[in-house]
């Protein structure tokens, strides 16, 4: 097949331009597309104090975008908000550069007692009502605890079928449900596993905690790689710049998977100047993204 001399000479340029490029034949993806994971913040210890007005304002100037309201805090975002105090906590967020990604809750459904896990149950359908209602796009639930009067795989399966139904439920008010590793036992990766594969659900996911735990066992990688297609829209991180957790390995790895989530920071210190502290991570967080 002939072709012409403009388009010899265009496919001689896209070689050209190829061959600068390290392994060419074997780039890495990354080198294509820039990831899409974004930096926000978890308003459990830095934020816990600060209404709703405080916390668009700080996080406004300290260019974090995005946020998980943790309930019963300052920000008092909670079941008992009327319509108008709810179509008025959306506003304000609408109104910011500021995105509310939704509600961390304490809901738990890991009790022996059956009135403990309805109840709590309940309480998830009325927090996953308010986010919608406040602009969120899912909620934050836990497993907490194995007890010793239970077997494990029986607990494991409860919490599971509990998500799978407030999975479905939360769909169809647009949020994703978001099972944090938590919990001194749940927090291990092989029962974080086992409780997602009995929820089964397109809509039931995890939100990763950055626990001492995941380099147990076979390691982080492993771990990682256990429960890596469960992930959800956020994911929890402290502070990135410590030295006794790979962030660098989680980024790399959330990197790897094109994550289009957030990584938030809900960091466990108490530093003075919490502003100054949030400025310090966005800094981090851009220099470990340069890289990509």
């Amino acid at each position: 097949m002939l072709i012409d001399r403009k388009t010899f000479l265009q496919n001689l340029s896209i070689a050209a331009g190829a061959a600068l490029l390290p392994d060419f034949a074997q780039a890495d993806p990354l080198l294509w597309k820039k990831p899409k994971m974004q930096l926000g913040f978890v308003t459990y210890l830095w934020g816990k104090d600060w209404d709703v007005p405080t916390l668009i304002k700080n996080l406004s100037d300290t260019r974090i975008t995005g946020v998980e309201l943790r309930v019963e805090h300052a920000h008092k975002v909670m079941p008992d908000l009327t319509p108008e105090q709810r179509k008025a906590v959306k506003k304000q967020f609408a109104d910011s550069p500021v995105k509310i990604i939704g509600l961390g809750t304490n809901q738990q459904y890991d009790y022996p007692d059956q009135d403990k896990l309805k109840a709590s149950i309940e309480r998830t359908k009325e927090f996953i009502r308010l986010s919608a209602d406040v602009g969120g796009t899912g909620v934050k639930v836990k497993p907490n605890a194995l007890h010793k009067e239970v077997p494990t795989e029986k607990t494991l399966e409860q919490i599971g079928l509990a998500l799978r139904g407030l999975a479905g439920y939360a769909a169809d008010f647009g949020q994703q449900l978001r099972l944090e590793v938590h919990g001194e036992e749940t927090q291990e990766l092989p029962n974080i596993r086992k409780i997602m594969d009995y929820a089964d659900h397109r809509n039931a996911k995890i939100c990763w905690n950055c626990n001492k735990q995941d380099l147990n066992g076979q390691g982080f990688q492993y771990n990682f790689d256990l429960v890596k297609k469960y992930f959800g829209d956020t994911c929890h991180v402290r502070e990135l710049d410590r030295t006794d957790y790979p962030y660098p390995e989680l980024i790399d790895n959330l990197a790897k998977m094109d994550y289009k989530g957030w990584v938030l920071l809900e960091c466990h210190t108490n530093p003075e100047d919490k502003i100054a502290a949030l400025k310090q991570q966005r800094q981090v967080f851009d220099t470990m993204m340069a890289k990509y």
